[in-house]
């Protein structure tokens, strides 16, 4: 069956057209193996790795079906043992749940454990497809609680993590793991307050710009907000930034970020009824046919009675002015003890808090972190929130849906018939169902929903491939849903 669908944005006709048999579902699963949840994809091999419960995958990315490999990475019964008496399950939580799958090298993935709560790190030979038997400590890499949020990037051969440090999962935490340099977080309310991370990613300088400025690594999350008064436990979705040749300070903030800087992500109607504050997923669109990269955020209200969802984008640029120009956040102590933030006016330090070591920092012979004065370190060190916020593209969402929570998307920019440039979104439902929408100047329009799991299960995880499968220009969506198996959809995009 062939539908086609017209479709008018300011003056112009889109004409969309798929066939039903082309939205075909591949599953995969294993008996006995549940919590498909972390997957990596490599185009270049045609494979996808798959993390689950005590095993990992590696599959034919074309047809997950085919299975390449497989690798148990079981807990011990002592350590079973050991995890049951701390009044964990032995039967579920006392388990390896396989959490981070990140490139090392071509030949290598770095993969870390929760291991029954004592999490542990090793690397997987991807010839062999055997774990070297390494052993590492996983203790700020890789989260205890397989229930705990998590994200994970891998950049340049260093992990940089957003996780929990500690058993009871109270102290979280940014860091980069490395041989040379590890880095983190301090452990303060003002830099991290039960924050629940969903995404992490780096965009690399421009290596033509003048700045000569770092490569920066991104990490979203919603966490509590310290710096707005409210009744109960108001959330607030935040990005955060680091710079890739951080070395923390010499005796200010040793081992510690020294360019952590954080700032709310406003996702609002203009005026501002629906204020959509909980941070789901996000996805940076980074393509040559684009000015800069654009990022692209799912987000819900923290009340939402009604069912709301809403997608906001942001220009890289805005996020870079807030850090770069914005004012900061102070804490001042008020009536008994209470502490209040209000914005800081006074004078800011030079070189600026937070700030990469670019061009200009080396001008003024500051070659690296560790040779930044206390008086910036200090400064960083108890204003890391930023007083402005990030605002989306056009100052409103791209799109609020109604009766539906989403919960990931993926972005691709793809040329139409006419010549134009689009960029095109698969957004997941808590329903089990995939919608496909077009942005355009005046907002995003969804041209097809698919309803993929008749049984209404979420989807859990989105993976977007950008190799062309055929003739045609095809995405390859992977998604996962609860129930322990995963799926894929072969599905066409222009």
């Amino acid at each position: 069956v062939r539908m086609c669908t017209q479709y008018e944005i300011k003056m112009q006709q889109i004409t969309v057209c798929f066939t039903l048999t082309e939205v075909q579902l591949v599953h995969f699963q294993e008996p006995e193996v549940f919590n498909y949840s972390t997957l990596l994809l490599s185009d270049g091999k045609d494979v996808l790795y798959v993390g689950a419960r005590e095993v990992i995958f590696a599959l034919n990315s074309v047809n997950i079906a085919e299975k390449h490999h497989e690798l148990y990475w079981k807990v011990t019964e002592d350590k079973k043992t050991k995890c049951a008496d701390k009044g964990k399950s032995k039967q579920t939580e006392c388990l390896n749940y396989v959490r981070v799958l990140q490139p090392l090298n071509d030949d290598v993935l770095y993969v870390c454990g929760t291991n029954a709560f004592q999490p542990i790190c090793d690397h997987l030979n991807l010839m062999s497809f055997e774990l070297r038997g390494k052993n590492e400590d996983g203790k700020g890499r890789c989260p205890f609680d397989p229930a705990q949020s998590y994200t994970s990037v891998m950049v340049d051969g260093e992990l940089y993590s957003g996780t929990s440090y500690n058993f009871l999962g109270s102290e979280p935490i940014i860091s980069r793991n490395s041989h040379q340099s590890p880095l983190r977080t301090e452990y303060a309310i003002p830099w991290l307050n039960e924050p629940s991370f969903v995404f992490a990613d780096v965009i690399r300088a421009d290596r033509n710009s003048t700045e000569e400025d770092d490569d920066k690594v991104y990490f979203f999350f919603t966490e509590m907000s310290v710096e707005y008064e409210f009744v109960g436990k108001l959330m607030i979705p935040r990005i955060s930034r680091v710079c890739k040749r951080d070395q923390g300070g010499l005796r200010t903030l040793q081992k510690k970020w020294t360019s952590f800087l954080k700032a709310r992500l406003i996702c609002t109607t203009p005026d501002k009824n629906l204020i959509f504050n909980i941070i789901n997923d996000v996805f940076i669109l980074k393509s040559p046919s684009l000015k800069e990269p654009v990022i692209y955020g799912v987000f819900t209200p923290q009340l939402n009675n009604m069912g709301l969802s809403a997608v906001c984008a942001y220009n890289l640029s805005t996020v870079e002015d807030v850090f770069s120009k914005g004012k900061y956040m102070q804490s001042a102590t008020v009536e008994q003890s209470h502490t209040k933030w209000v914005r800081y006016n006074g004078e800011i330090p030079k070189p600026r808090p937070g700030a990469c070591i670019n061009k200009e920092a080396r001008a003024a012979n500051y070659m690296s972190s560790l040779n930044l004065p206390d008086k910036t370190l200090q400064f960083v060190k108890d204003h890391p929130l930023m007083d402005d916020s990030v605002t989306p593209i056009g100052d409103r969402p791209r799109l609020i849906k109604r009766d539906v929570r989403y919960t990931q998307i993926v972005v691709d920019r793809v040329t139409a018939l006419n010549g134009s440039m689009y960029n095109v979104m698969f957004v997941s439902t808590d329903k089990g169902a995939l919608h496909k929408a077009i942005s355009y100047e005046n907002g995003m329009h969804i041209i097809e929903e698919i309803q993929l799991f008749p049984n209404f299960e979420p989807v859990q995880t989105l993976l977007l491939s950008s190799k062309k499968v055929s003739m045609k220009n095809r995405t390859v969506v992977l998604v996962t849903f609860q129930h322990g198996s995963l799926h894929s959809i072969l599905h066409c995009i222009s």
